[in-house]
């Protein structure tokens, strides 16, 4: 089981940054796929990042493209960050993150093995 806990999450206005986190303690995710999805009240899971294992590439929903950034701590092994600014109300959601054993990102939550308890964003005045 991989332990992964996302962190970071929290209260900020429209407009605003945040910086999530996702780490396993005592692993490396580098071997790991890694997906960013967010469940919204009322609402499905989404959806809305990932990054290949060992470096691979990213890809981002049309939604967040060019306002989020997903990257690797190349330091720690173990964590991944989620870089969010120009938050707008509609990104209020809980956000969870996920590790594939797969090489490459994908949207597709059945190929994802491993999953956080996720953290609170919410933008609001």
């Amino acid at each position: 089981q991989l332990p992964l806990v996302e962190s970071g999450g929290g209260l900020v206005q429209p407009g605003g940054s945040l910086r999530l986190s996702c780490a396993a303690s005592g692993y490396t995710l580098d071997y790991y796929a890694i997906g960013w999805f967010r469940q919204a009240p009322g609402k499905e899971r989404e959806w809305f990042s990932c990054i290949g294992s060992s470096g691979g590439s990213t890809n981002y929903a049309d939604s967040v493209k060019g306002r989020f950034t997903i990257s690797r701590d190349n330091a720690a092994k173990n964590t991944l960050y989620l870089q969010m600014n120009s938050l707008k109300p509609e990104d209020t959601a809980v956000y969870f993150c996920a590790a594939g054993l797969g090489r490459y990102c994908t949207s597709y939550a059945r190929n994802y093995n491993y999953w956080g308890q996720g953290t609170q964003v919410t933008v609001s005045s």
